[in-house]
């Protein structure tokens, strides 16, 4: 491994300009894809095969001009202070409302609330039903705009207009907070290298390499449905990902500068030796993304695949287009600005050193005091509860959440989560019969608050029935109720021949959840299994996969821990701007989970491969973990400050999904650096010493020897000898 990327680097080093011309043309082409080729993006969360897909499935074919499946709005209309919606000119106002409703660019069916009598009993809230034929992501900003719009006609006539329902939610843009993280990674790489030519290079080959990813996924959306969280994840692990990957090579190309190295060695040597890291810690990404297409949920496996490729870009950059850019810059990658010096004198200890040692004389003590904080910081998750983001969940100021107030004080708040009742009568002796008994039991459970006559079909086999929970949509009262409803099904059958089955977006959200719930053990699993063969390859030894698995389960629970705090107990909420709080989305966990193990692999990649570097090249065990986090601290506090700072600036998005997300990797960022690789890793390889790199031999004739030390650099191949100078090592 090391000796083919010596040769990929010094290659690229050689034929700089036709490397950068070829990444130019690919970000030029993929550039101009993404504007002509791209299409809709999709807020669709569903899952093929749960029981609110069948249904809906069911419905398309026998009834589908219900509507089930497409874009909703939910108009709520409050008279004015101490007035009725009865007395004539409120009336009239709320016909106008209707009317231009339904004049409204492609809404399908429009519920006029004084015929369907979703009037409040005080007669002061009207609720009006906006149903669209497209979903919700088909529809334009232009549609969008043209509903928000029709709340003017009421509101001119003084009426209260509010309104919410997932027709009104856009895909999730960034913005420029978001740049602030990279701002932020722009300060720590200029005080790391001392140098602002040094620090833009890793900032310059991670946004080719994420624009490339992004123009990709753009282009790719003309072509198939993709979530809106997709180009989002992307950019976020691209950028992350990407400048960390260059920082690494940039700092073990200025090492071998100082060494004497000229330019072309020096570059080769980091590409050989730092590259094959970045390379193993890449895949180790690529496998924990990737593997989110095997749980069976196609939404996170496009984010998952997406983000994937948008890193392979990003290590392929890292080790060609990085060492061509290099050669372009020469000793002026080595300058100083006035006043930083880009690391420790020469002969002094490094800030890493002085940690290593302190934590290797005080490993009992340090290490008893990590695992109890991580343990008092995951006390949260115990309580964590899963959930999809509905107008609830949305900023109190919002129009979406005004309207779920004002349905909730009128009707109660299973209004805002209507569950949808399909009873397929097509094989019953008596249709109309059957759905009758079917409202009948369901009108009979707990939790219901009115259940809708039955509406059938033009052929008579099908009938809908709407049920009004008591509770609100992420409510676990009503999920019970969803439970309840379909433990109904098998009698109905047996008695009627009817066959009944819930649907709605509530219980989509639902089904979505358990869904969801029931693949993260088996992904764990999966994606702990995959990183151990791989870390077992690079590190060849059994200790040191065991626990840097170990401590990613630790900075897993302690995140949740984190997550849960701030995002369902409401803690520090008004310091992150995030404006509501609520069940934890149900996506996160399995995502956080891919993602954070992938990151967590970088550092341990990162920093042990050089302890094992200087072990496989003769020092002992324990000094070894001194002499790796002196070469190696630094650049990994680097790397974890620009991605937390990457990851901390999409905490300030509009989007609650992404607000979760980007805190939720921030702080498993800096746990996993800074708790356990830069504190209980040292503290174990100091208690375990040479036993740290045990491995039977049965097993050490069999795996293959990657190189991933460089050790055959030490000895470099005979046709390369003619090429290059001596390497001091």
């Amino acid at each position: 491994m090391a000796t083919f990327l010596y040769r990929l680097g010094r290659a690229s080093f050689r034929r700089r300009w036709l490397i950068t011309g070829i990444w130019t043309v690919l970000l030029i082409v993929f550039g101009l894809g993404a504007v002509g080729l791209s299409g809709q993006l999709s807020n669709a969360v569903s899952i093929p095969g749960t029981e609110a897909q069948r249904a809906i499935d069911h419905l398309e074919s026998t009834f589908p001009e219900a509507g089930v499946g497409g874009a909703t709005a939910r108009v709520a209309i409050a008279a004015p202070q101490g007035q009725s919606l009865a007395e004539p000119a409120n009336q009239a106002a709320v016909g106008q409302v209707v009317a231009a409703l339904r004049d409204a660019p492609e809404v399908a069916r429009v519920a006029d609330p004084f015929q369907s009598g979703a009037v409040a009993p005080d007669g002061t809230v009207a609720l009006v039903q906006v149903g669209y034929d497209q979903q919700a992501f088909e529809l334009t900003d232009n549609d969008r705009e043209a509903l928000l719009d029709t709340a003017t006609v009421g509101e001119q006539a003084g009426l209260r207009v509010e309104i919410g329902g997932d027709a009104v939610r856009g895909a999730p843009e960034t913005g420029a907070t978001e740049i602030l993280g990279v701002a932020v990674a722009a300060v720590v790489l200029v005080i790391t290298f001392g140098s602002l030519l040094a620090a833009g290079l890793p900032l310059l080959t991670a946004l080719v390499g994420v624009g490339i990813g992004i123009a990709g996924i753009t282009a790719m959306s003309g072509f198939t449905e993709l979530n809106a969280n997709t180009p989002v994840l992307a950019l976020m692990i691209g950028l992350a990902v990407g400048i960390d990957y260059a920082l690494f090579i940039v700092s073990r190309y200025r090492s071998e500068l100082g060494r004497g190295l000229d330019h072309e060695q020096a570059v080769a040597r980091a590409t050989g030796t730092a590259g094959s890291a970045v390379v193993f810690a890449g895949l180790t990404v690529i496998v924990a993304l990737a593997g989110l297409s095997v749980v069976g949920i196609p939404f996170l496996a496009q984010m998952g695949v997406a983000a994937a490729i948008t890193v392979a870009v990003a290590v392929l950059i890292a080790l060609t287009l990085l060492p061509a850019v290099l050669g372009f810059a020469g000793d002026r990658v080595r300058g100083r600005l006035p006043g930083l010096r880009g690391g420790p004198k020469p002969g002094a200890a490094s800030m890493g050193e002085r940690w290593a040692r302190l934590v290797s004389r005080r490993r009992w003590p340090v290490l008893v005091t990590a695992v109890v904080g991580l343990a008092v910081l995951a006390v949260p998750a115990a309580s964590m509860r899963l959930g999809l983001p509905d107008d609830s969940t949305a900023a109190p100021d919002s129009g979406e959440h005004q309207a779920y107030e004002l349905v909730s004080e009128a009707f109660g708040p299973g209004a805002n989560g209507p569950l949808v009742v399909v009873v397929d009568a097509g094989n019953s002796a008596d249709p109309q019969a059957a759905a009758a008994t079917a409202m009948r039991r369901i009108d009979g459970l707990d939790g219901v608050a009115m259940v809708t006559p039955p509406r059938f079909n033009p052929a008579g086999t099908t009938a809908l029935l709407t049920v009004l929970p008591t509770t609100g949509p992420s409510d676990t009262a009503t999920e019970d109720l969803v439970s309840s409803l379909r433990a109904t099904a098998g009698d109905l059958e047996e008695g009627t021949g009817a066959r009944l089955s819930v649907t709605g977006q509530t219980a989509a959200n639902i089904d979505v959840s358990a869904k969801l719930a029931d693949a993260m053990l088996p992904y764990l699993l999966l994606i702990v299994g995959l990183a151990f063969l791989l870390l077992t390859l690079v590190f060849r030894s059994l200790v040191v996969p065991l626990k840097a698995t170990l401590g990613f389960l630790g900075s897993v629970a302690a995140t949740f821990g984190a997550v849960v705090a701030v995002f369902q107990w409401g803690w520090l909420t008004d310091l992150l701007g995030v404006e509501s709080t609520g069940p934890i989305m149900s996506v996160l966990p399995i995502l956080l989970i891919g993602v954070l193990f992938g990151l967590a692999m970088d550092y341990q990649v990162f920093l042990v491969t050089r302890m094992r570097e200087d072990h496989v090249h003769g020092t002992p065990a324990g000094e070894a973990v001194i002499s790796g986090f002196r070469h190696g601290a630094r650049v990994v506090v680097a790397a974890a400050l620009i991605m937390i700072s990457v990851f901390a600036g999409f905490v300030f998005a509009e989007d609650t999904l992404i607000q979760s997300i980007g805190f939720a990797l921030a702080v498993g960022v800096a746990v996993d650096a800074f708790v356990i690789r830069m504190t209980i890793v040292p503290a174990v390889m100091a208690l375990l010493g040479r036993r740290a790199w045990w491995l039977p031999r049965w097993l050490d004739r069999l795996l293959p020897n990657v190189d991933i030390e460089g050790q055959r650099l030490v000895d470099p191949p005979r046709d390369e000898r003619r090429d290059r100078v001596p390497v001091p090592v």
